[in-house]
């Protein structure tokens, strides 16, 4: 097992280097998992890392996943079958950029619950989870015969909370469950005065300032052994932000400095992989910044797998200090498909009751309160008054499509800084109707209880209006129909097929479309946002494709220029 004496780790009675990288099992399909643990270990790590998303293995109360992509004890098998050791971090907040840091929308149902703390609400649904979670991974501990050597208590908890007791209670569940190996908690050298507990190591996160962060460590807890559990080596993306790249020289001489020291490390990312779907969290500070679909992370791997001048730069560090294995060969694994035409549409109006669940309730109620997760909801309601009246949009999360008797008359943003609109209502009877999307709950800070939809009634004319019905649309149904009604209005679905006999990964590029959703085969690839950027095209991984007639639909929100994409062999994140 592994171990702390001397101030230092060791495994076996032996000193010991953890030599990490981070892979998301939950941002790369299956098929690929191999391929990027073997290069992790032709680097020369010998360990790999993963956190557990909650909202991804229990996305409803008591409907547990853990199959496909979410089939977490696959990849542990894997990753021991390369020849690495793991580590776990299943608490359930994450953070990692990802939609809800992790956490399941559906515990905002509960108004009074507290998360992160101690609140017996919040700590009966973890236990109830945990009960299923946890049991998977005894066999998998290294005393049991597996590759997982530690696991971390929660992440980032001193920059969130000061709840002692809430930290206690999970070493706590990992000893209820028989999973006795080492714990750790991690943080900022900021933060680990309220995130950490006295009889369980410390560990920090940084991307730079190795001395200063470790001097606050000793201060702090003196004797410590020394791992930086998350050496940011890049940076996330946010949606009208610019990419952000690290260059491979600065981060082999922060990496020099500690194999130096002898300090162990975990290189968050290894490879960063993709936010599919509507999985992407945000950042909620002075205003909301939505992450992108990539989370290339700018890391040791692209978001496609290949390997980066970054990548070599720090093996030929780690060489210095250790035997590495040979380089890893790759070979081809993107190609042009070329142009799709997706001349098959059909507007989601005319197709909303095959695609959706509807709701009816005096006023508007949230999406997490209809029992809804991600995705679209629209809000329709009767407004027997005629004339302009002014709204208050600053109760509509995120982006809400405004429509008056079946015509377009306004978009709304989080971020805009007048919420106050005037709509023209031009019938003594009309149908207001606003389509809202969810862009990617708040993953971090004080935003955490993010709900999303219409968070109350709207104030319209100086009075409510009553009676609404709302139409929950997760996407996770396409339209089979396409030949059907008149509807000209956006959002649209666009359609097309094409073959891929070669069967590798490509990027999609929907120059010309301006905001929506890409699927593949059925597949979610994520959102696009071309007239906001960075990213300019989504990553298509190989595995999806068929030989012959793979179906591509866009969900194009706003409007466009084209009926065609493209499929290049090349990614766009700038």
């Amino acid at each position: 097992m592994l171990t702390v004496k001397n101030e230092s780790f060791y495994f076996e009675e032996e000193p010991f280097q953890i030599l990490s990288g981070g892979i998301h099992y939950f941002r790369t399909v299956p098929e690929q998992w191999e391929d990027r643990l073997q290069k992790l270990k032709a680097l020369g790590l010998n360990t790999v890392e993963t956190y557990i998303p909650w909202n991804f293995h229990e996305p409803k109360k008591g409907e547990f996943q853990f199959s496909g992509m979410a089939d977490i004890e696959r990849f542990i098998e894997l990753a021991q079958r390369v020849g690495l050791y793991v580590i776990l971090r299943p608490a359930p907040y994450i953070c990692a950029e990802w939609e809800m840091g992790g956490l399941p929308s559906w515990l905002l149902k509960d108004k009074g619950l507290v998360m992160r703390s101690s609140d017996p609400s919040f700590l009966k649904h973890v236990e109830d989870y945990f009960a299923v979670l946890l049991p998977k991974f005894k066999r998998h501990l290294y005393q049991t015969g597996g590759p997982v050597i530690a696991m971390q208590i929660e992440n980032e908890y001193g920059a969130y909370g000061n709840d002692l007791a809430y930290l206690d209670f999970y070493k706590d569940q990992y000893e209820k469950h028989g999973l006795d190996t080492f714990l750790f908690t991690s943080d900022g050298p900021d933060f680990i005065t309220q995130g950490s507990l006295p009889d369980v190591t410390t560990t920090l996160n940084f991307g730079s300032r190795v001395d200063e962060s470790f001097d606050a460590l000793e201060a702090f807890k003196p004797g410590s052994p020394k791992m930086v559990a998350e050496f940011w080596i890049g940076w996330f993306d946010y949606w009208s932000g610019e990419h952000t790249v690290r260059s491979g020289d600065d981060v082999a001489a922060v990496f020099k400095e500690i194999m130096d020291k002898n300090i162990s490390v975990n290189f968050y990312m290894f490879h960063g992989g993709t936010n599919f779907g509507f999985m992407n969290g945000a950042n909620h500070y002075d205003i909301y910044y939505p992450t992108i679909t990539s989370y290339d992370y700018d890391s040791l791997l692209t978001e496609g797998g290949a390997i980066t001048e970054k990548y070599t730069a720090v093996k030929r560090v780690l060489s210095t200090y250790t035997e590495v294995p040979a380089d890893f060969e790759e070979t081809p694994t993107t190609t042009e498909y070329g142009t799709v035409n997706v001349t098959e549409s059909v507007s989601l109006f005319d197709v909303l009751e095959s695609i959706s669940e509807k709701v009816e309730h005096i006023v508007p109620l949230p999406m997490e309160d209809i029992g809804q997760a991600y995705g679209y909801t629209l809000y329709r309601t009767t407004v027997n008054r005629q004339g302009e009246l002014k709204m208050n949009s600053g109760n509509i999360r995120d982006r809400g499509f405004i429509y008056i008797n079946g015509r377009y008359a306004a978009t709304t943003y989080i971020n805009d800084e007048d919420k106050a609109l005037v709509l023209d209502f031009p019938e003594r009877v009309n149908t207001l109707e606003i389509l809202v999307e969810n862009m990617g709950r708040a993953n971090y800070g004080e935003h955490l209880t993010d709900q999303k939809g219409l968070l109350k009634n709207l104030w319209l004319g100086e009075q409510y209006f009553f009676n609404w019905e709302m139409f929950k649309i997760e996407m996770d149904r396409l339209p089979l129909d396409y030949q059907i009604g008149n509807e000209e209005r956006f959002p649209k679905f666009f359609r097309g097929t094409f073959d891929a006999a070669k069967g590798l990964d490509a990027y999609v590029d929907t120059q010309g479309f301006t905001k929506g959703n890409v699927f593949i085969n059925g597949f979610n690839l994520g959102r696009y946002w071309n007239t906001a950027g960075p990213q300019q095209r989504l990553y298509v991984p190989g595995p999806l494709l068929k030989k012959e007639n793979n179906e591509v639909v866009v969900l194009e929100l706003e409007n466009t220029t084209t009926d065609q994409i493209q499929l290049l062999d090349q990614p766009k994140l700038g």
